[in-house]
């Protein structure tokens, strides 16, 4: 498989969300893609299902300039600061949505693999390190292609994600944090330090392994840009879109 690859930068959560999907839109024009980039400032992703206002102290999240957005893929809220996070563009896999997750967090499994660490598939999308999870991913299929994100945790500080993150039962929250920092693990916290850029290039080295694929970098159609743009100002910046449920 040829797989172009975008090294991006850390980018606007709504132009994050927008140039994805308009990777996906144009994906039979431009072909299979893998994006690794991060987020500036940082964010709060939601999945397509869910509310803001339940799973969001919205309030809090402005006052500390973290952008709101919601995806087009499924999944929980995702608080984005320390990480890599990266998507990849197919064509659509005929079969089960679970066969499809095996295949592609394989590329997350051999970058840490690559970094030494203990990796394995776990549940339905995450991926663990020692048990713990250090990657979470989230897909649709539409426009006749299948888009996936996920996260790669470079560090973790739980206590900052829920002052933004809502718990079901706040008289239970003390109890919910504690449970996510012994669940939860990073890099860092498994002890490999490396700087934002190696990363990216670890997780493409992942993907090319894991899917047998051929890199390549190649300038990315004007269009895509132009119909990114006008979605990150027409959907992903809207209240409409981001508070819609």
């Amino acid at each position: 498989m040829q797989l172009r690859v975008i090294y991006d930068g850390k980018r606007g959560a709504y132009w994050n969300m927008a140039f994805d999907e308009s990777l996906l839109v144009h994906l039979d024009e431009i072909g299979p893609t893998l994006r690794v980039y991060g987020w500036n400032p940082p964010a709060v992703s939601i999945g397509y299902f869910q509310s803001m206002e339940e799973e969001v102290n919205v309030e809090k999240a402005r006052e500390m300039g973290v952008d709101l957005v919601r995806r087009i893929t499924g999944g929980g809220a995702v608080y984005h600061k320390y990480e890599v996070t990266y998507s990849i563009t197919l064509p659509e896999v005929k079969g089960r949505i679970l066969d499809s997750y095996l295949v592609i967090d394989m590329g997350i499994i051999k970058a840490l693999q690559n970094l030494g660490l203990n990796a394995k598939h776990h549940g339905i999308n995450d991926v663990v390190v020692n048990g713990k999870k250090i990657s979470g991913n989230a897909q649709t299929r539409k426009y006749g292609g299948l888009l996936q994100h996920g996260t790669l945790l470079m560090d973790v500080n739980v206590d900052e994600m829920f002052e933004i993150l809502r718990v079901p039962e706040e008289k239970l929250r003390d109890k919910v944090i504690d449970n996510v920092k012994h669940r939860v693990t990073s890099l860092k916290h498994e002890g490999v330090n490396i700087e934002f850029e190696e990363l990216q290039k670890v997780l493409v080295d992942g993907f090319r392994e894991a899917l047998n694929a051929k890199i390549y970098e190649d300038e990315v159609p004007d269009k895509v840009y132009e119909y990114a743009r006008k979605l990150e100002v027409e959907k992903y910046a809207t209240p409409e879109w981001n508070f819609r449920r």
